[in-house]
C-alpha cells in the first residue's frame, strides 16, 4: 500500500467579513466627523469593489486614509487593495474604485511553482485555479516548503490553508 500524500493550498484572499466590518467602522466615522457634514462625501461597499465618494480632491484623500486605516487595522495586507483613480461623478464630486485582490495571478501562480521546484524540496507543487497546491509524502517536507515560501519577498500576501 502507497504512503498517503499530504497537502495544503498556497492562497492570496483578503478576509472579506474583515473588510465589511472595516468599511461599517469608516462608514461611522465618516458620519461622525465634523469636517464632512454637509458634503457628500460617502463610502459604498459591494463584494470585492468598494466605491469612495467626495467633494474635492482634499475629502477624498481624507476618506481614502479613513478606510485604508480601518482595513489595517483589521488586519486586511495592503497589497490587497488596488486602489483607482479620482474620476469626476454627478453633482461635481469626485468617485474612486478600490478593488480587493483576490487569489494567485496565473503568471506569479506560474513563477512561484517554479521557485519552489528549484528550491530542490521533495515536494509536487501545481496550480489550481487561482492557488496553489503543494504536496508530499512528508509532512515535514510541508513544513520546510512554508518556511521557504514565507521567506520570499512576494508582491502578494499569501496564506496557508486545507492541510491534509
Amino acid at each position: 500500500m502507497a504512503a498517503p500524500d499530504f497537502s495544503f493550498d498556497i492562497v492570496s484572499r483578503a478576509d472579506l467579513m474583515e473588510v465589511k466590518n472595516a468599511i461599517d467602522q469608516a462608514q461611522k466615522e465618516l458620519a461622525n466627523r465634523y469636517d464632512f457634514r454637509g458634503g457628500k462625501s460617502e463610502i459604498l461597499h459591494e463584494k470585492n469593489d468598494i466605491t469612495l465618494i467626495a467633494d474635492d480632491e482634499f475629502k477624498m484623500e481624507q476618506v481614502k486614509d479613513i478606510v485604508f486605516s480601518k482595513l489595517i487595522k483589521r488586519g486586511v495586507d495592503a497589497r490587497h487593495i488596488d486602489w483607482g483613480k479620482p474620476e469626476p461623478a454627478t453633482g461635481l464630486t469626485l468617485k474612486m474604485k478600490l478593488n480587493l485582490k483576490q487569489g494567485i495571478e496565473q503568471d506569479k501562480a506560474k513563477a512561484l511553482v517554479k521557485q519552489i521546484k528549484d528550491k530542490g524540496l521533495k515536494v509536487q507543487a501545481q496550480i489550481q485555479g487561482d492557488e496553489v497546491r503543494v504536496s508530499s509524502k512528508s509532512k515535514d517536507d510541508l513544513q520546510k516548503a512554508i518556511t521557504y515560501v514565507k521567506s520570499l519577498d512576494l508582491a502578494y500576501p499569501v496564506d496557508f490553508v486545507n492541510f491534509r
